[in-house]
């Protein structure tokens, strides 16, 4: 973090941010469920004796695994405590 003080406008402007991105994981969170029961409803209704759902199942998990870290390492501070790293890193050279 930065060791100036954030005004309020600031601090709103960074949790807006911080919340949309939440809400926006959750979102794409329950989408890939329902989608993926849907999914798994017409592979057993269909052909249950080929299990294929597994593969967009699957495929899509990377991507929502992906899309959490990038929401909660962000919001976490992780990306703030690297940027003041390498800013105080900067600073010395």
């Amino acid at each position: 973090m930065t060791s100036e003080p954030r005004s309020e406008a600031e601090l709103r402007r960074i949790a807006t941010r911080r919340a949309g991105a939440k809400f926006g994981f959750y979102i794409h969170a329950l989408v890939f469920v329902l989608v993926n029961l849907g999914l798994v409803a017409i592979n057993l209704a269909a052909t249950p004796h080929r299990l294929w759902f597994v593969f967009p199942l699957f495929g899509w998990g990377i991507g929502l695994l992906a899309h959490g870290f990038a929401v909660f390492a962000v919001t976490s501070g992780l990306h703030e405590r690297a940027i003041a790293a390498e800013m105080k890193r900067l600073r010395r050279e």
